[in-house]
């Protein structure tokens, strides 16, 4: 007999061979209905598996978050069928799982349309309907490559040889139809339901490789149900709506073009935005005793042998040769730029925590088709920050910044924050010993600082573990923005140290932090977050005065000057054309106040102010209407400053 435990803590004694599917039905007639999977020693599996030996597990339902990556799994398999009844002689590649979906590369000779895509999915829903039970079966190499290559499916031999040697060949049949997959699948491709969506197609070199052929690629989403479908369009829709790049044109905040790839040209009202933040950030970063410096861009590239970035990190790095013959590097980090300054002078435990930071411009070869609007460029600014300090304060120091960190997303608008724990990667530096003082030290902090997280597996830096922080916007989407790393490496690599109580010379401990992470990717994130609605305070331009008449012009340049006098970014329009144009076209670049001027305000010293998204007015006097914008312009930090203390 082999014992079965499961999630409750109850164990039960079976027969060595039973299966998941047993089980279930051995609990209960509706959990047999429901289940679609089960989880074995916590790894998804195959309710058909036979179970052998003492083993934990888990039934997973279709309603269990478990069971999303398993209906898109199958609605890819599904899809592909579909496509070979509706198409023959077209070869299935491969068809992964993604975020919020899945898709599918063919090869044929023509490639798919969006047209294509409704007659696909209603055979799909066809498919579904027959309820055609998953099986697996192993085969042999030989047999797996004599099947698929009498069927002309030479894409899955070439898949065949990739697979090791020692691992088994794993065939799914639905049905007649069979394709090579590690699985695990559902019970019957009914269980994939109808909640899905065939989204676009696009076209996709085999294996990424763009000297191999070019596939057609059709993606698709699922869900477990209609209502969660709808609302994952409707976020699409949203996000159209809310793109950075649309808004970035409608608000004139910044362009890209051609001759420089992956690079912004800031406009005034961009750059505007920009510095604000970094004003912000300045302010908060000197109240905490960060000291700020600037280091250069440009260095050579035996100190990034020296850091380890150089076999990291080569590839992707912009280099230069100069006339003497020396290789110089543009900086992809700020990092081994900051462990110079804090070697330049001897330094002892009193000088410790020593926290530098700077806003660093800093340089990444990404590849063409990588390129994202302000999401993924070649060069972006660093909110970049390093704390030099004894391993003894670290818990501290890691506890101050999370208070910081949270604070400040909250001043953004971000209320749903989230922490990932990343620990060692496949390729780093330095040896598990380190690691493992690292990330002990990391852990120790994020739960004093009593933060829930949840752990990304291999996702650190390649010289220590980080916590990354995800923030959840408007429409639900999650960014990753800020981190904080502890490094027991590059301090040592790089031949920084200071003195401590006994006079030795000990390497400090370096710790990496970054609060928007890329200051061009915050913007973009924040332009999607507000659909460009900022509050006052982050807004580039907060007040557009207008006339109604010309009459008004001499009162309206006066109205302008004294909401510049008191520090609003204020602009003006004097055009001769009618009023509601200009409402329409300044709403369009989301000015969050107009301040209308005519002949009655000009004769009472008033002004009428409208509001971005409002289709009223309020009149009030000059003085009262600049008193209003300059409280409500004040940034947070700044408010939360002139108030008085409890």
């Amino acid at each position: 007999m082999i014992d079965i435990s499961f999630p409750d803590g109850s164990k039960r004694q079976f027969e060595p061979g039973i299966t998941g599917a047993e089980i279930a039905l051995g609990i209960s007639k509706s959990l047999s209905k429901k289940s679609v999977a089960m989880k074995l020693d916590g790894v998804l599996t195959d309710l058909g598996q036979s179970i052998l030996k003492d083993a934990t597990v888990q039934i997973v339902t279709r309603t269990d978050d478990a069971a999303l990556e398993l209906i898109r799994h199958d609605c890819a398999h599904v899809l592909a069928e579909a496509v070979q009844e509706l198409f023959p002689g077209t070869q299935v590649t491969i068809g992964p799982v993604i975020d919020d979906g899945f898709y599918y590369d063919f090869a044929r000779d023509e490639a798919f349309t969006t047209e294509d895509l409704p007659r696909i999915e209603e055979k799909m829903r066809e498919i579904i309907v027959r309820n055609a039970a998953f099986t697996k079966e192993i085969w042999s190499r030989e047999q797996t490559a004599n099947y698929f290559r009498e069927k002309g499916e030479h894409y899955k031999v070439e898949l065949l040889d990739a697979i090791p040697e020692d691992q088994d060949v794993n065939i799914y049949a639905q049905g007649d139809w069979k394709d090579l997959c590690r699985g695990p699948h559902m019970v019957s491709t009914g269980q994939v339901g109808t909640s899905f969506k065939l989204m676009k197609v696009a076209g996709a070199y085999w294996r990424g490789d763009s000297n191999n052929a070019m596939l057609s690629r059709i993606y698709g989403t699922a869900w477990n149900s209609d209502k969660d479908l709808k609302a994952y369009i409707f976020r699409l829709e949203e996000a159209e709506k809310r793109d950075h790049r649309r808004l970035g044109r409608e608000m004139d905040l910044f362009h890209f073009q051609d001759e420089a790839p992956g690079s912004i040209f800031w406009h005034h009202k961009g750059w505007t935005l920009f510095q604000t933040l970094i004003d912000y950030m300045r302010r908060r970063q000197l109240s905490w005793g960060y000291q700020e410096v600037n280091s250069p861009d440009m260095m050579e590239r035996s100190l990034w042998e020296q850091s380890g970035h150089w076999e990291k990190f080569g590839e992707n790095m912009f280099t230069t040769v100069t006339p003497d013959e020396r290789v110089f590097c543009c900086k992809p980090m700020n990092c081994p730029g900051h462990v110079q300054i804090f070697k330049n002078g001897l330094k002892s435990y009193r000088d410790l925590p020593l926290k530098i930071a700077e806003f660093g411009k800093v340089h990444r070869y990404e590849p063409s088709g990588a390129l994202h609007g302000m999401m993924r460029v070649r060069h972006f600014t660093q909110d970049d920050a390093h704390i030099f300090s004894t391993e003894e304060q670290v818990t501290d120091v890691c506890v101050d910044m999370n208070t910081q960190l949270m604070s400040i997303y909250k001043d953004f608008g971000f209320e749903d924050v989230r922490i990932k724990f990343s620990d060692r990667p496949e390729k780093r530096v330095g040896s598990d010993e380190v690691w493992d003082a690292s990330e002990a030290a990391l852990k120790t902090a994020v739960e004093a600082a009593g933060q829930d997280y949840e752990l990304n597996p291999g996702e650190g830096a390649f010289y220590g573990p980080k916590l990354e922080y995800v923030l959840r916007d408007a429409i639900g989407r999650d960014w990753q923005c800020g981190t904080v790393q502890v490094d027991l490496n590059l301090p040592g690599r790089l031949g920084a140290f200071y003195i401590n109580t006994r006079g030795e010379k000990v390497a400090p401990v370096m710790i990496h932090r970054a609060l928007f992470g890329s200051v061009e990717r915050f913007c973009g994130i924040l332009i999607e977050h507000y659909a460009g609605h900022f509050p006052l305070w982050l807004s580039p331009l907060q007040a557009m005065v207008t006339t109604i008449t010309s009459d008004a012009n001499d009162y309206a340049r006066e109205v302008q000057q004294k909401l510049a006098k008191a520090g609003l970014r204020t602009d003006i329009d004097l055009r001769n054309e009618k009023i509601n144009y200009k409402v329409r076209e300044h709403s369009l670049a989301k000015v969050p106040a107009l301040i209308v001027c005519g002949a009655r305000e000009a004769e009472e010293g008033t002004v009428s102010i409208r509001r971005l998204g409002s289709k009223h007015s309020k009149s009030m006097s000059l003085d009262e209407a600049i008193t209003s914008l300059c409280e409500e312009a004040m940034a947070p930090d700044i408010r939360r400053a002139m108030q008085p203390a409890d």
